[in-house]
């Protein structure tokens, strides 16, 4: 009932979590960030305790292999999650338990991890790693956008999705970026497409105003000078 990538910017430190499903509101329970210790994403019956608890086990210096086999062996019916797992050295561990639903999958890249369940086909995650490489020269959101993109022209889910998300963290401890479309009766990565077109051009302009809001750009709107 999903799919998600999540990956690492080499250029900036940056990490991010894009993600989509049949499901309402995927983002909210499934993505997870950590500036400068790395990106989650917890799915397939998912608990959304477990990217707090894989983060925090990076944050220690577990490797995400580490932090894989360490949850699979004291974690209580991990056999029904799938789990997507980055760190700040590009390493990277995908968890699919047995109970991962309909046909399932994954796929690396050098900075970067896809997988999902109730797919469409196999191929998916490797449609978005692909997508996620060849916009090498793109901003990062840029790239896992496009990832999502991939998926869906890959074939998605086998049924309809109706949520989708992009949740970025750079050097700050807040998003740099949490977009969601909770629920579409269309095609909520088109949806979350437009709505990184809009938020785009003034995302640095949010960071200013909470680093430095002396100097603040106007934003052109009535009381804002």
């Amino acid at each position: 009932m999903t799919f998600s990538i999540v990956a690492r910017d080499t250029q900036t430190g940056a990490f991010g979590v894009a993600i989509c499903s049949s499901s309402p509101a995927v983002a909210a329970r499934c993505s997870h960030v950590r500036s400068g210790v790395g990106a989650v994403a917890s799915q397939n019956i998912t608990d959304p305790r477990l990217g707090d608890r894989a983060l925090n086990l990076l944050a220690q210096g577990h490797t995400p292999a580490e932090v894989v086999a360490t949850m699979e062996r004291d974690t209580e019916h991990f056999a029904y999650r799938q789990l997507l797992v980055i760190d700040a050295n590009n390493a990277g561990a995908v968890h699919a338990g047995a109970h991962t639903l309909g046909v399932g999958g994954e796929s690396r890249a050098a900075d970067a991890l896809a997988a999902g369940n109730l797919l469409a086909s196999a191929d998916v995650p490797r449609a978005m790693t692909d997508a996620f490489t060849a916009a090498a020269d793109a901003h990062f959101g840029e790239r896992l956008v496009a990832a999502l993109e991939a998926g869906v022209a890959a074939g998605g889910e086998a049924g309809p999705v109706r949520s989708a998300g992009l949740l970025l963290v750079r050097d700050l401890p807040f998003p740099l970026a949490d977009l969601r479309v909770d629920w579409s009766e269309g095609c909520p990565v088109a949806e979350l497409r437009a709505l990184w077109r809009i938020y785009f051009p003034q995302m640095e302009e949010y960071v200013t105003r909470a680093v430095d809001p002396r100097s603040a750009p106007s934003f052109g709107v009535p009381g804002d000078e």
